[in-house]
């Protein structure tokens, strides 16, 4: 009996045990703690509206006027007067040549001037009384205008010994340096002087796109528009702060590259534009009535075609197949597509899984913070 207590000790417990894990239910797991709220998307809701169609073309900057500084009288260039890379005024003298041979000649030929004048004044009294005779005054007449010629053309080259600049502008480097021979008739170069205030945008245009365009205008399904002012678009994507005017378009198309040749002037009073600069000019086309524009960075290309990200009637994303026809401003044209009243994603496009639901917010492009809500 003692023997067996411990047995039967254990297999109490054991039953115990038994009957205690049958009356337990399996933990479960926590609770959720509610779903994760949809990303936010920026969004825009398309309008149709009248709109400008533009056109960007790639250009290049082009000096208002352009002077080469060359010299004009023969000789040693003793000094170099102008800062390289500086704005001169018309008239300000950048180069002296060694003047002495000149002033050398101006004081001869003067010398014969006031010989040749003296001589004529003896003549006339002497020929009233025949001491001369008509042929010797007309000589002598003819002997002081030679010497007045002689003496301008001395003055010249004594002036021209001081080069001037043409034209206001700023100066580049000096081609040539002090005691280098320069000549009159080679017409060394000395230095370029370019106005670049304002300053000219030179582009071209297809003739083929301004053909398409006059035949849609002319067929009424878009209006002439005047092309007066236009924008320049630099190097870095943004915007030329003061706009430009289009000058003019040649009336040929050239047959070597089957375009129109173009030119616009822009101000440049901080002389921030240089000429040879690469940039690229965008000028109104023509009026679209009811068009309706997105931003460029809502419309995605794809193996299909084009597309957009809308929020649907259900608040997911859904993709909507587009078709492009133009650009107004920085916006593109949609003329297939879309109807009017969607809600276009514009910011947030990577968290825009089609089918997934989005909380749609308004976009404002001023404001800071959408490049957090879109990366």
């Amino acid at each position: 009996m003692n023997r067996n207590f411990p047995l039967v000790l254990l297999l109490i417990a054991a039953l115990a045990g038994c009957g205690k894990g049958g009356d337990q239910k399996p933990a479960s797991g926590p609770g959720p703690g509610g779903a994760m709220p949809p990303p936010e998307v920026d969004v825009i809701t398309v309008t149709p509206a009248s709109a400008t169609l533009t056109k960007e073309l790639p250009g290049r900057l082009q000096a208002f006027r352009t002077a080469q500084v060359r010299a004009q009288v023969d000789g040693i260039l003793e000094k170099r007067l102008f800062t390289e890379g500086s704005d001169v005024k018309a008239g300000a003298t950048l180069f002296r040549i060694d003047p002495r041979n000149y002033q050398a000649s101006f004081d001869a030929a003067k010398a014969d001037l006031d010989v040749a004048r003296l001589t004529l004044e003896r003549y006339r009294p002497l020929l009233a009384i025949k001491a001369v005779s008509q042929q010797e005054v007309d000589l002598a007449e003819a002997k002081v205008k030679q010497a007045e010629v002689a003496l301008t053309r001395a003055r010249i080259d004594q002036e021209n010994a001081s080069v001037p600049a043409a034209i206001s502008g700023r100066i580049g480097r000096a081609l040539v340096t002090e005691g280098t021979l320069v000549s009159r008739d080679a017409a060394t170069h000395l230095a370029t002087i370019e106005q670049i205030d304002p300053i000219y945008a030179n582009f071209t245009q297809p003739g083929s796109d301004l053909l398409r365009l006059r035949q849609a205008v002319k067929a009424g399904r878009l209006k002439a528009v005047e092309q007066a002012i236009v924008e320049m678009v630099l190097e870095d994507g943004s915007i030329y702060p003061q706009p430009g005017k289009l000058m003019f378009s040649d009336l040929a198309v050239d047959p070597a590259t089957g375009s129109v040749s173009l030119r616009a002037v822009f101000p440049n009073p901080r002389h921030e534009l240089l000429p040879g600069a690469f940039i690229r000019i965008r000028f109104p086309e023509a009026l679209l009535d009811q068009a309706i524009r997105v931003p460029q960075r809502a419309v995605q290309p794809t193996a299909q075609g084009q597309i957009v990200m809308i929020v649907d009637s259900e608040g997911k994303a859904a993709p909507r197949p587009v078709k492009t026809g133009g650009m107004s401003g920085s916006d593109f044209v949609i003329v297939e597509g879309l109807k009017g009243g969607e809600q276009v994603i514009v910011n947030g496009l990577q968290k825009a899984r089609p089918g997934t639901p989005v909380k749609p917010v308004p976009w404002n492009p001023a404001d800071h913070g959408e490049k957090s809500r879109s990366e």
